[in-house]
């Protein structure tokens, strides 16, 4: 099968077992599709939940868009060592962000894609894979983010053991709010961006790495959700959470590749937007309280931990009630 079409055949099968597993979990919203065409080439498949038990707003989108370089994307092709030489593009991808209702269950956003560059006789000339899973909780169970972490550090060690310790740095180092004292949008994930097929590494081989990243989705972030959404929570926690949504907004619009391409190419801007919040808070110079669960979160999200070599707290209370049991 063309590598174009394989790739398409993963992202619409990613789309369809996500969107049934995240219907299950959430027990009562299911996903309407809205099919769309742009108009300078290609369209997608926009799929979103609302009002639901567990999902305040979330989608799951595909798109499989293409046209001729423009102006406009030449610097956004400016990672593309033959940028200049590119005449038409294509691009095909997995983007989906979920925003739950409860305050405790965290914010996921998951992204896999692959991009094709040609010359004036239509061959590919440059193609490139990235994508990559990070989370944003709005109140930090370490136990959660080592379990996030420790999905993809196996998924990505069934390919290269080397490839976990650098998406991860990559994700901890994109995910940034820079005008606010580089603060994290989340507690990270794995990232990945230009990754290009090579003798050893063909198409295939970041092909079926994409794949792997969007089932290990399911394993990283339902089971999460399973475990926090019966939590029980106040008008507090949720205006907690609107507080770090704005962080979120803050992030996707001034600073996000995703958003900051698909507005350049004439996107459709519903999709697009798609990864926006329902409900947000802007405060002027709002601070949480010291030592509270809110202070503790906003904390972790100023500097990037290694979660998995970290002894967590709940390890440390099991140890000591250990000792104090011998």
């Amino acid at each position: 099968m063309e590598i174009k079409q394989h790739w398409i055949s993963i992202i619409h099968q990613l789309q369809d077992d996500i969107c049934a597993a995240l219907e299950e979990a959430d027990g009562k919203a299911v996903f309407i599709e809205d099919q769309w065409e742009r108009p300078e080439g290609g369209g997608g498949k926009t799929r979103v939940i609302a009002n639901g038990n567990v999902f305040e707003k979330g989608g799951v989108n595909t798109s499989i868009v293409f046209g001729e370089v423009t102006e406009a994307m030449r610097s956004q092709l400016k990672n593309s060592p033959l940028g200049d030489r590119g005449v038409k593009w294509f691009a095909c991808g997995l983007s989906l962000v979920i925003h739950p209702l409860n305050p405790f269950v965290p914010t996921v956003h998951c992204n896999y894609r692959m991009f094709e560059l040609y010359d004036e006789k239509d061959e590919v000339i440059d193609r490139w894979f990235g994508g990559g899973t990070d989370l944003t909780p709005y109140y930090l169970f370490e136990e959660d983010a080592k379990h996030f972490h420790q999905v993809y550090k196996n998924a990505c060690d069934g390919f290269d053991l080397s490839f976990y310790p650098v998406f991860k740095k990559t994700c901890d180092n994109y995910f940034v709010n820079w005008h606010r004292n580089e603060e994290r949008r989340g507690i990270g994930g794995i990232f990945y961006d230009y990754q290009r097929p090579t003798g050893k590494q063909d198409a295939d081989f970041w092909m079926n790495l994409g794949k792997k990243g969007g089932y290990a989705f399911m394993d990283a972030y339902i089971s999460i959700v399973e475990k926090r959404k019966q939590t029980p929570y106040t008008e507090a926690n949720k205006h907690w959470q609107e507080i770090r949504r704005g962080r979120y907004v803050e992030f996707n619009l001034v600073h996000d590749r995703g958003t900051l391409f698909g507005l350049k190419t004439n996107g459709r801007i519903e999709s697009i937007l798609m990864s926006l919040p329902p409900t947000v808070r802007f405060e002027y110079n709002y601070q949480p309280a010291f030592g509270t669960a809110e202070y503790k979160l906003q904390e972790a999200c100023l500097h990037p931990r290694d979660w998995l070599n970290e002894v967590t707290d709940e390890e440390r209370n099991e140890w000591a009630n250990r000792s104090n049991t011998c």
